[in-house]
């Protein structure tokens, strides 16, 4: 396997490697601005992506030199095919560069400690370390968050990380959840090459798109012009680089600097070698050689030139592939310490190696490009090959800690598969143990490629996998992996169902998937020599409630308490008790409560505790549907606590959503999406976070009037609640179109939404978390005169709701009598808005307990139109107060409407330079993006009113519509 030594140099000339000045940076003018740029304007994002030797790593160097001689602070990392056990490697290593920067310990943030295993000559300097984990998923973030912070703390900075084609998993993943939240400072430079990318797979892993507060680049390298290499061969040989030279040289590279830097190494070697001042045609030397027009015959011709110690440690470098101490070069060699330093020195100076980054042991030495060494490679004999891989195997067993991988690397290459397949495995474990699952996983793939490959090394091999890819941070690729796993026909039946529980679990439970039943379904008969395992997936399918399988969640988990009726396993046991917790909240049975104070908050199993956080969440999160919102408070509350100190993150993150959610219901609206984006940044593979999102901030926009807006995410949102494992998310989002097709004024469109939501309602018995359906349906059927569908929607919900404790779906069916009762009996119905106003209001929902307000003053417009006046004024205060603009301007039409809206005792006030209220509204609904239509219809305005008011608020602010949002915050802060 070739092997990139720093790494390719691109093209990159070093000084003292054969070229007196080294070489002019040319050509790439434009793509220097283009980066400069971005590093200027951190947080930024650059990728540059090109073939090798086009000059990737020197665009990069010269950026970031200009900006490190200017005081900027810079980390490089590099990527080899061939790396040792490390987690992070490429990123730790540029970390150690750190300590010049590093302040005071006691001005770190704590969360930098947990970074002291893997910068232990900074272990000192950093926080003490947080405990470890014993979540694989939880260490994984918590090391993210190690790394977040400390380059937090030394910027701004630029994080370079080269040849990322070669990076694995780990760290791309690492990465990517770096440069979807990028500390405000940093800016990461990656250089890549495509076509060395392994298959389908992006470079940061995972496709990735820049956030709109992050800028960069992505650029692509293209060949040189012949001008340039003019230039190049001018700066190299002086007077003698001839037109004729510079044509060739492009000729004979195609543009590729790498190639043109070879053959100027190689003719100003020959240069000094001629007699002084002799003038030399290298042109046509170069034409009529006996080496061809390629960087292999460069490579030769320095390599030709060595003596028999230097041929030596050319070859051992070369079968070695990886930068290596001197002693180790010549111990492989089969010389002595003295031949092999005059070797060394010899190679050094024909410059076949070149010094790379000192290591433990001192400097190290290696091929200055992977091309380079390759060809190196392929001129050592194959016999005098095998003696030197075999001779590099005994070095290096003979090291402690042994390099396995280099090891496996030997043996595979002298075709040893049984001593590959042990060497693969114990590299694989060790790397495990370190915690660099990258490299792990890529070994484990190597060995499951082998189709010889049975029994339990295959079975161990596909688990040990598994248990990786099912604790990455980014869903799509996780899953990816288990997928082909468990296409391998070789695998043993409980270990394919093993490996197919854990991709079924991840599909439900991290991407809302319900598709991930059918694999938890198959994986029970595969285990069905392993009762504890089985009743995992047994528990989980009891939990699926779509198309009617609610019904059947009891025999299912009957089903794993038989399972594991002798069962010594704690674990699960407490994970069927916890989905009991959960069945009963689901159903709005009341004996719940009481059975919570059961749950055991300390334990020595860490699973117990696991299982006990996902039973108060899940409790918690249900509550909310109940209406009990200071009750899930307090469980959410406590459910992120444990799930942090069992270190369950996703667990954690499920939490934190259902908080922000109750902080909607409570009417803390402020800043509400940026918690969420953060959030969602946080946790970008678990699809609850984007779910709940879309649902809260839909709702948010729609109380603003963009109606168009809300409908195209919830729209979406139904799509996706209707692959959960739950209908509570589809009802949610189906009850949200109701209302807005209504508001609309589209009551064909309301109810082609919601009968068949109200199908699916019925067909899971979910009458406690109805989550708004009940009145929207209610509502859309007598707005269609389907009135008997009306009436008999309210009556199946009583029924259903009948000796149950929701609290929130009995305030929506008093809403949904009181739309029953409007035509006929308004004083009625007005009575039934007032309880339900009542309810709202013990919950705690500012925004509900205003529409229900909203509702009875309607109702009392023909009967008590003074009493009417005071709800549709007390419901616009209660809209205002929490920012839904457009719901205050629809209780304020209806006000003016029906000749209520009171006049001002001074009449018309004169504002100035002032925004008045009116251009307060609209000015905030610019800074959330309306248009002029969206304001129209929000403020119950013609769009020549809107214009007029645009314009005024626009001039009085002084700025042009897209700056509206940033100085808003300003001139009327909420």
């Amino acid at each position: 396997m070739g092997v990139a030594t720093k790494p390719e140099r691109d093209g990159d000339a070093q000084r003292g490697d054969g070229l007196p000045d080294g070489l002019p940076f040319v050509g790439r003018r434009s793509e220097l601005e283009l980066l400069q740029h971005a590093l200027r304007e951190p947080p930024a994002v650059v990728m540059i992506e090109g073939e090798a030797g086009i000059g990737k790593s020197r665009l990069a160097r010269q950026a970031v030199g200009a900006l490190s001689e200017a005081g900027g602070r810079v980390l490089t990392g590099f990527c080899h095919p061939l790396r040792e056990p490390f987690p992070f490697g490429p990123v730790s290593d540029a970390l150690r560069e750190t300590g010049r920067w590093l302040p005071p310990v006691d001005q770190i943030p704590p969360t930098a400690g947990a970074l002291a295993s893997l910068l232990p000559d900074l272990a000192h300097r950093l926080p003490p370390p947080p405990a470890r984990p014993s979540d694989a998923r939880a260490e994984k973030y918590q090391l993210v968050q190690a790394v977040r912070t400390l380059l937090e703390v030394v910027g701004p900075a630029v994080l370079l990380v080269e040849d990322l084609h070669w990076a694995d998993d780990a760290t791309r993943e690492l990465l990517l959840l770096l440069a979807r939240d990028l500390p405000k400072g940093l800016s990461l430079v990656l250089t890549y090459r495509a076509e060395d990318l392994p298959p389908h797979t992006p470079v940061l892993g995972s496709t990735y798109r820049r956030p709109a507060t992050t800028s960069g680049a992505e650029i692509h390298l293209t060949p040189l012009a012949e001008s340039d290499i003019q230039q190049l061969a001018e700066a190299a040989l002086g007077r003698q680089a001839t037109a004729a030279l510079g044509q060739m040289l492009f000729e004979r590279s195609a543009g590729l600097p790498l190639v043109v830097e070879e053959d100027l190494l190689t003719l100003s070697e020959q240069s000094r070698r001629s007699s002084l001042g002799a003038v030399r045609d290298f042109a046509a030397e170069l034409q009529h050689a006996e080496v061809p027009r390629a960087l292999r015959e460069a490579v030769t011709e320095r390599l030709a030139v060595l003596s028999p110690a230097g041929t030596a440690i050319a070859e051992a470098a070369a079968v070695l592939a990886v930068p290596a101490a001197e002693p180790l070069l010549v111990q492989v060699a089969g010389l002595d310490p003295e031949q092999g330093s005059a070797g060394l020195i010899e190679a050094l100076h024909a410059a076949v190696l070149h010094e790379d980054a000192p290591g433990p042991s001192g400097f190290r030495y290696a091929f200055r490009h992977a091309q380079a060494q390759q060809v190196a490679y392929q001129h050592v004999p194959a016999p005098r090959r095998s003696q030197l891989h075999r001779r590099a195997m005994e070095v290096l067993e003979g090291q402690s800690p042994a390099p396995l991988v280099q090891i496996a690397h030997h043996a595979l290459a002298l075709g040893d598969e049984t001593a590959w397949l042990h060497r693969a495995e114990a590299a694989a474990d060790q790397a495990i143990a370190l915690g660099d699952t990258g490299t792990a996983a890529a070994l484990l793939h190597q060995i499951l490629a082998r189709p010889q490959l049975t029994g339990d090394l295959r079975a161990r091999a596909a688990l040990a996998l598994a248990r990786i890819a099912a604790n990455r941070v980014d869903y799509t690729s996780s899953a990816a992996v288990l997928r082909r796993i468990l296409s391998d026909p070789q695998l043993p039946a409980t270990t394919r169902g093993e490996i197919r529980l854990t991709l079924g679990l991840l599909m439900v439970n991290h991407a809302g998937d319900q598709s991930g039943h059918r694999e938890l379904e198959q994986a029970i008969e595969e285990l069905a020599g392993r009762s504890e395992r089985a009743a995992r997936a047994m528990v989980a399918m009891a939990m699926y409630e779509q198309d009617g399988a609610g019904a059947q969640s009891e025999a299912w988990l009957d089903r794993a308490d038989r399972a594991i009726r002798d069962s010594p396993d704690e674990g699960v046991r407490a994970a069927v008790g916890a989905t009991r917790l959960t069945l009963l909240a689901r159903d709005g049975n009341p004996a719940v409560w009481a059975l919570l104070d059961r749950l055991p908050r300390q334990a020595d199993d860490p699973e117990v505790l696991r299982q006990t956080a996902r039973a108060l969440y899940n409790v918690g999160e249900l509550a909310i549907e109940l209406g009990h919102d200071r009750r899930a408070a307090a469980l959410l509350r406590e459910s992120r606590e444990l799930a942090q100190h069992a270190a369950t993150a996703h667990i954690e993150c499920f939490s934190r959503i259902a908080l922000l959610r109750l902080d909607y219901l409570a009417g803390h609206w402020a800043d509400l999406e940026e918690r969420f984006a953060a959030l969602g940044a946080e946790f970008a593979d678990i699809a609850m976070a984007s779910m709940e999102q879309t649902l809260v901030l839909a709702r948010l926009v729609a109380a603003r009037g963009q109606h168009a807006q809300a409908l195209q995410q919830l729209e979406v949102a139904a799509e996706q609640g209707r692959k959960e494992s739950h209908v509570t998310n589809f009802l949610r989002a189906a009850a949200l179109i109701t209302a807005i097709r209504l508001a609309d004024g589209s009551p064909a469109g309301a109810w082609e939404t919601a009968a068949p939501a109200m199908a699916e309602l019925r067909m899971a018995a979910a009458w406690a978390r109805a989550t708004g359906l009940v009145p929207a349906a209610v509502e859309a059927a007598l707005a269609c005169g389907e009135r008997a569908d009306a009436v008999q929607l309210a009556e199946d919900a009583e029924r259903g709701l009948r000796d149950l404790d929701a609290p929130a779906a009995a305030a929506e069916l008093r809403l949904a009598r009181g739309l029953l009762l409007l035509d006929a009996d308004p004083a009625a119905a007005a009575e039934q808005f007032h309880d339900a106003q009542l309810r709202w209001q013990s919950i705690g929902r500012p925004y509900y307990c205003a529409q229900a307000t909203e509702h009875r003053g309607r109702a009392l417009l023909g009967i008590r139109p003074h009493d009417a006046a005071a709800q549709l004024s007390e419901a616009a205060a209660g809209y205002d107060r929490l920012g839904a603009t457009s719901d205050a301007a629809r209780c304020r039409h209806t006000l003016r409407e029906f000749g209520l809206a009171r006049p001002s005792p001074r009449g018309r006030r004169g504002y100035g330079d002032q925004l008045s209220p009116r251009e307060l509204d609209v000015a905030r609904l610019l800074a959330q993006g309306a248009s002029n239509q969206d304001i129209a219809r929000a403020l119950f305005l013609s769009p020549r009113t809107v214009e007029h008011h645009v314009a005024r608020t626009l001039k009085k602010l002084g700025v042009p519509r897209e700056g509206v949002r940033e100085v808003l915050v300003r001139v009327a802060p909420d």
